[in-house]
C-alpha cells in the first residue's frame, strides 16, 4: 500500500528532460554559488588595493589609507589619546567618528528607553544613556580588534610560510613582504602591504615591521618584529629564524586552544548562570505582567535589583579572571 510508485507507470517520455532539468537547475544553483564565492574573495582581496585604484599616484593611495585607520600622513598616532587611537588602528575600522557617534546617539535611546519604562524616572535613563554613549563604541571598537587580533594571528603562520619560501627562491625580503601583500587576504595582507609600502618609500625593514606590530597589537607579530631586529643586529639565515619562528607560532596557537577546550565548561557555565534570571525575569514579566509591574516602583525593589545586578557584575569578572587564561 505504502511502497514505492511504479517506475512503468511514468512516461518514459518524459523521464529524459526530467533528469536534463534537474541537472541544468543544479548546474544554475553551483555557479550562482561560485559567482559568489568567487565575488567574495575578490572584494576581500581587493579591499586592500581600493586607494591604489581611487588615486593617481602610490604615495597619495598611502597616505589616505594611513588617514583611514586613524593615523597622520607619516603613519604616526593622530589622536592625542594613544589608548583610545590604538585601539581603533587595532580594529581595523574606517576612522569616521562623527558616524560612530550618530550611531552611538542612535543606539544609546534602546537602553536609556528601557530604564525609563522598568525603572520609571529620568534619574536613570539619563546617566544609563551617557554611559552608553561613551562606553559603548569603546566596547565595541574593543570586541572588533580583538576578533581581528585572533584573525590576524591565525593567518600569520602561513603568511610567514609565504615569506620563507620566497626567500628560499631568492627575492628580497621587501618582495617577499609584498607577495604576502598580494596573496594573502585581509587583516594579514593589508598589514603586510603597509609595511612593503613604508619600504619601498625608504623606511628601514626592522623599522616597518615594527610599526606593523604597534598596529596589530599581537604578541605574535611582535615575536616575528623581533626575529627580524635579531637578525638584523647579529645576522644569520633568515629563513632558518622565520622556519623556527614559524613552529612557535603554531605550537603557542594550538595550546590556546587547548586551554580554550579546557576552559569550555567554565564559560558554559558562566553564560548560562549569567542569562538564567533575565530569562526567568522575563518570562514571569510576560506570563505575570502584575508581578513585577505592581511594586516595580518601590524603592526598595529598585534598590534591591540594583544591588542584585551590581553583585552579578563581580560575579561575572570573577568568573572571567577564572577561565580567562593569558598564553
Amino acid at each position: 500500500m505504502f511502497g514505492l510508485p511504479d517506475l512503468m507507470s511514468f512516461d518514459t517520455m518524459l523521464i529524459i528532460p526530467s533528469v536534463m532539468a534537474i541537472g541544468a537547475i543544479f548546474m544554475a544553483i553551483q555557479s550562482v554559488l561560485g559567482l559568489i564565492t568567487e565575488a567574495q574573495t575578490q572584494r576581500i582581496v581587493n579591499r586592500r588595493l581600493q586607494f591604489k585604484d581611487r588615486y593617481a599616484t602610490h604615495n597619495e593611495a598611502m597616505i589616505e589609507l594611513r588617514k583611514s585607520r586613524g593615523l597622520d600622513k607619516d603613519g604616526n598616532l593622530a589622536m592625542s589619546l594613544r589608548w583610545l587611537n590604538q585601539l581603533i588602528v587595532r580594529s581595523g575600522l574606517k576612522f569616521e567618528p562623527v558616524k560612530w557617534a550618530a550611531m552611538s546617539a542612535a543606539g544609546s535611546l534602546i537602553p536609556a528607553g528601557l530604564c525609563w519604562y522598568y525603572a520609571g524616572g529620568l534619574w536613570v535613563a539619563i546617566p544609563v544613556y551617557v554611559l552608553s554613549f561613551v562606553f559603548g563604541p569603546i566596547g565595541v571598537i574593543k570586541h572588533l580588534a580583538g576578533a581581528r587580533a585572533k584573525k590576524l594571528a591565525s593567518q600569520l603562520p602561513d603568511a610567514l610560510q609565504i615569506v620563507c619560501r620566497s626567500l628560499e627562491a631568492g627575492h628580497p625580503v621587501a618582495t617577499a613582504v609584498g607577495l604576502v601583500a598580494r596573496e594573502m587576504p585581509d587583516p594579514i595582507g593589508t598589514e603586510f602591504g603597509m609595511t612593503a609600502d613604508e619600504v619601498s618609500y625608504g623606511m628601514s625593514l626592522t623599522n616597518a615591521v615594527q610599526r606593523m606590530a604597534e598596529r596589530c597589537g599581537d604578541p605574535d607579530v611582535e615575536l616575528f618584529a623581533a626575529t627580524v631586529r635579531l637578525q638584523e643586529k647579529t645576522g644569520g639565515n633568515l629563513t632558518e629564524l622565520l622556519k623556527a619562528n614559524t613552529n612557535t607560532i603554531r605550537e603557542r596557537q594550538t595550546m590556546r586552544l587547548k586551554v580554550r577546550a579546557a576552559s569550555s565548561e567554565g564559560r558554559t557555565s558562566a553564560m548560562i548562570l549569567t542569562s538564567a534570571p533575565f530569562l526567568v525575569m522575563g518570562a514571569i514579566h510576560m506570563m505575570r505582567p502584575e508581578f513585577y509591574g505592581n511594586v516595580i516602583h518601590e524603592p526598595m525593589i529598585q534598590y534591591s535589583f540594583s544591588g542584585l545586578l551590581v553583585w552579578m557584575i563581580i560575579g561575572n569578572i570573577v568568573m572571567n579572571k577564572m577561565i580567562n587564561f593569558k598564553m
